[in-house]
Order: C-alpha cells, then structure tokens, then sequence
C-alpha cells in the first residue's frame, strides 16, 4: 500500500494541468470515505467557492497556455489540494508520518471535523504556501499583490470570528462563529473578492479603479472592523496556526505580504461615514502590555 504522501502525489500529478480536473478532485476529497458517516461534506461549500472563483478568473490555467493562468495562484491552490489529499489518505489508513505541518493539521481536521480544525487546516496550507512562494508573489502585478493581500486577510478574519470571537467582534462575540462558520453562506461575505474583481486574469485596471468600485458591505468590512486589528489579528493568528513567520507579514498595520509597507495609501483611504461607525462601534482591543519586575 502507498503511503499518504504518495497517494496524494497520484491523485494531484493527473489534475495538475486540468483546472476542473482540480475542481473535481477537491470535491470527491470531502466525500465521505467508504464505511465512515459524513462528516466533511459541510464544509465542502467553503471549499469550492474560493476554488471555483480561481477556476473562473482562468488563475489555475497551465502557465504558458493561451489562457495564460498564474505561477503563483497554481502553486497555492496545488498546495492546499495535495493537503488535503494526503489527509484523506491518512484516513484511509495509508501510513507515513506527515510530510509538513500544514499537512498535519489537515489530518487533525480529517479526524475530528469541527469548524475551528476546518480553518486551521485550510489556513495553515495557505500561509505555509504564501511563504514559500513568495518570489512568485513578487512577479505579479502592483494591483494583484494588493488583492493576495486583502485575500490572507480576509481568511485570517474568518478564522478569528470562530476561534477568537472576542478579537474578531468584541461585545458582539456571541455571534461570531455563526458569521464564520464555513458550513454556512454568511462566510461568503468576509472571504468573497468576486464582487470585486472581475473573472479574468491579469487584471487590465490600476489598484484605484478596484478600489474605486469595491462593493460598499467589502470595503466597510475590511476599512472599519478589520484594519484596525491587523496587528493583533496576524499576531494571533501566527499562533493559532503555529507558523510564527506570519506576524511579520503586516507592518504597522499595513499588509506586507510582496507588498512595500511604506506604500500604505491604498490601505489607509478614507472610507466615509459607515467606515468610522463601524471603527467606533467595534473598537480594537488595546494590546496587553508586558508587566515589570
């Protein structure tokens, strides 16, 4: 019998170039293994929706084709797909020790399905390949960059509103992990860039015109209750998903991720009277400071 590593590597190498080949494949991934209930299948909305949004801006075309698809995107996504790949096949009882930590976590996830493990999984193939990709990273596009930016934010968020609810929404935590529960549709509002950038690849405008036509709930959203707690939301989430690298990618509260931190307008544009609303109503906790002595 192969181990997990190389069952992954036999279901992943076939779709490598098939961009619904990966589609698929990610989707019979979540079924249920035979003898097992079905326990995964929940969270597979999550997980095709942020795929089938890569499929349709033509991110997961082999590079070199007509349709011209993006080193780095098929990278990230062949990432999180051989994860969870050879966490099934842990489940299926192929031996081996994980081969990363990503990958273990995704076992985690595969044994014991709840949404905080979903998230640590999902994240920590994300980061982990965000971090060693990011000479890719630095090939895109200005305006690009900036979305791989908004993209890792707005994951980590969704992290936080289930497993630091008190972080993501202060008083009103009791409701947090109901917002970011990948079962269910409301996630879409925190993690989907769809509304804001259009089906295709490479992006033809500059940085302003998205942001000029970013959707009014988005940008509330990302300018009034996320931004003011970017520090402590990497910082956490560096932790939380045991890759301390990650703090290091926001700088002062601007994202830094292939991105120059002193180049922070696009971050920092006012965002009108709702932004400011929001700020105050849903204020940042203050970092805890260290005690002396």
């Amino acid at each position: 019998m192969p181990t997990a590593v190389e069952y992954a590597a036999g279901l992943v190498a076939p779709v490598r170039d098939d961009p619904r080949g990966r589609l698929a494949l990610m989707g019979a991934l979540y079924e249920a293994a035979p003898g097992r209930p079905e326990l995964h299948l929940p969270y597979r909305r999550a997980a095709l929706q942020f795929m089938g949004w890569q499929l349709r801006r033509g991110l997961l075309e082999e590079t070199g084709s007509e349709a011209q698809g993006s080193p780095w995107w098929r990278t990230v996504n062949e990432r999180l797909l051989t994860d969870t790949a050879e966490a099934r096949g842990h489940l299926l009882g192929h031996g081996g020790p994980p081969s990363t930590w990503s990958a273990a976590c995704c076992v985690d996830f595969a044994r014991q399905p709840s949404a905080k493990a979903w998230y640590r999984a999902h994240n920590a193939s994300i980061v982990a390949a965000y971090l060693e990709h990011r000479a890719l990273a630095e090939s895109e596009s200005r305006v690009e960059r900036f979305f791989l930016n908004v993209i890792l934010v707005r994951v980590l968020f969704a992290h936080a509103l289930v497993a630091a609810p008190r972080l993501a929404l202060t008083w009103l935590w009791p409701i947090a992990p109901v917002l970011g529960d990948p079962r269910l549709a409301f996630t879409g509002i925190f993690v989907s860039l769809s509304r804001v950038m259009p089906d295709e690849y490479p992006l033809p405008r500059d940085l302003q015109w998205y942001l000029d036509a970013e959707q009014s709930l988005g940008r509330i959203l990302d300018r009034g209750l996320v931004q003011p707690r970017l520090d402590q939301l990497y910082g956490w989430s560096a932790a939380e998903l045991g890759i301390p690298e990650l703090a290091d990618l926001v700088r002062d509260g601007v994202p830094a991720y292939a991105w120059d931190a002193t180049d922070a307008e696009p971050w920092t544009q006012a965002g009108g009277g709702w932004v400011r609303a929001v700020r105050t109503a849903f204020p940042a906790r203050p970092r805890r400071r260290p005690r002396l002595g």
